[in-house]
C-alpha cells in the first residue's frame, strides 16, 4: 500500500489538525503567525503545531517565510497554491457531509463562521 496514491494522500492530509491548520491559513489574512495560528487553534499543543506545519511545508502545500530583519525573528506560514487548491477539497467534504450526514443550518450558510469556505470562491 506504500505506493498506493490515496494511501499516500491520506498520509498527509489525514493526521489530526491537519485540516484545521489549512482551514485557519485560508481564513483572513494571508499569512499568520506561528502564535497566532497556536491561539485560533485553542486545545493545540505547540509541538503538534510545530510538527504539523513542518510536514504541510515538506509536502508543499505551507510556506514559511522568515522576517529575520526583526528581532525577535518572526515567521509567517501561509498556504501555497497546492495548500489553496486543497481548501476545495474540503469544501467537498463539507458539503458530503451537510448532504448526507449532518443537518448544520449555520454550516450550510455560503461563509459559515467556523470554517470560513465561501460557495463563491469556486466558481469556474
Amino acid at each position: 500500500m506504500k505506493d498506493c496514491t490515496l494511501y499516500k494522500t491520506m498520509d498527509i492530509i489525514g493526521k489530526r489538525w491537519t485540516l484545521c491548520i489549512l482551514l485557519e491559513l485560508y481564513k483572513g489574512n494571508e499569512k499568520k503567525q506561528f502564535n497566532e495560528l497556536k491561539n485560533m487553534l485553542e486545545t493545540i499543543t505547540p509541538k503538534t503545531l510545530s510538527t504539523r506545519l513542518r510536514e504541510l511545508q515538506e509536502h508543499g502545500l505551507v510556506k514559511k517565510e522568515v522576517e529575520s530583519s526583526q528581532t525577535p525573528v518572526r515567521c509567517n506560514y501561509s498556504l501555497t497554491e497546492c495548500g489553496r487548491e486543497f481548501i476545495q477539497v474540503i469544501d467537498e467534504i463539507k458539503n458530503w457531509g451537510l448532504r448526507w450526514k449532518f443537518d448544520n443550518q449555520e454550516c450550510s450558510m455560503s461563509d459559515c463562521r467556523f470554517c470560513g469556505i465561501e460557495d463563491v470562491l469556486y466558481t469556474k
